[in-house]
């Protein structure tokens, strides 16, 4: 699927985006661009990672589920509610080993700045939801929490056979994922089934309710991913590099920016779900800047970022 950057009637570039659409039986029902195409899942994946940790003997409200499926904003809300997940398996701060690093949206780090805090921390890391799972469930399995990010750990090695199962696709040769975690590989067509599965499997229940429930908690309402996610009606995920996937009653979609911009892929999602009758009315409304993002000029809105009519 081709998406193009028009400016005043002209198109200034183009951009490529791969969509694949499944059914609760893992049937394609839709594909546009290359649904075999290979990539690391990066934070996409979270959901997953989530269940191994929760599997693991971890007793998380939903709120706590969601932050640790998280790719986070930084605000407080977010970063006390890493900070349960720790204090709870009787942790702190200092157990994390993602790096450190300012909140990612600009608003949170503003904050920290008039707080006086001058330096990244770790608990700032939009993965700390994440890791801070893995160490609770250290704790609660008798694992051991300072190595819980190499790929031999037992958390990481239930991951690999969990993703490898949802997704359908071996999930080797592992790579390092920006926050130090191993991530697996995979495709296009297995991230979709994943989510298929996420949505509509007993096993991942609390976890997909948790993200349907609370999404700017799993992503930030500022940014298109939260904005897409408030009115899908079901998990929804990002993913560095321009991954975006999303689960409903069974139905799994995932989407691929070539370039890697999540808000294109994001375009091409939405213009995919549209095309097979997934997208409401009303939704469709109320995320036309999301579909259709504004180009602007001048502070004016002088064109748009919009799928082609191919």
């Amino acid at each position: 699927m081709q998406i193009a950057t028009i400016r005043s009637g002209q198109v200034e570039s183009t951009h490529d985006v791969s969509v694949v659409i499944v059914d609760s039986d893992s049937r394609v029902i839709g594909t546009w661009g290359q649904p075999g195409l290979t990539f690391f899942y990066r934070s996409a994946i979270k959901p997953f990672q989530t269940t191994i940790s929760r599997e693991a003997g971890v007793d998380l409200v939903p709120e706590q589920l969601a932050i640790t499926c998280s790719s986070h904003g930084g605000y407080p809300l977010h970063l006390g509610l890493v900070e349960a997940n720790l204090t709870g398996a009787g942790l702190t701060v200092a157990d994390l080993r993602c790096p450190p690093a300012w909140p990612r949206d600009q608003g949170a780090k503003d904050l920290q700045l008039i707080r006086g805090e001058r330096r990244p921390t770790r608990l700032f890391n939009n993965c700390s939801g994440k890791h801070s799972g893995w160490l609770a469930a250290s704790v609660s399995a008798g694992w051991p929490t300072k190595t819980y990010l190499e790929p031999s750990h037992p958390i990481q090695q239930r991951v690999a056979a969990l993703v490898h199962e949802v997704t359908g696709v071996a999930p080797e040769p592992v790579g390092v994922d920006g926050c130090g975690a191993p991530t697996p590989r995979g495709e296009l067509t297995g991230l979709a089934r994943s989510f298929s599965k996420l949505s509509s499997e007993k096993r991942f229940v609390d976890v997909a309710l948790a993200m349907k429930r609370f999404p700017a908690l799993v992503s930030s309402n500022t940014l298109n991913e939260g904005k897409f996610a408030a009115w899908w009606g079901g998990p929804v995920k990002g993913g560095a590099q321009g991954l975006i996937a999303a689960g409903r009653n069974g139905i799994g979609v995932a989407a691929k920016s070539h370039e890697g911009n999540v808000d294109i892929a994001i375009v091409g999602l939405l213009e995919a779900i549209r095309r097979v009758g997934l997208l409401s009315q009303a939704a469709e409304e109320a995320l036309v800047d999301v579909a259709r993002i504004p180009v602007l000029g001048g502070s004016k809105q002088v064109g748009t970022i919009e799928p082609t009519k191919a």
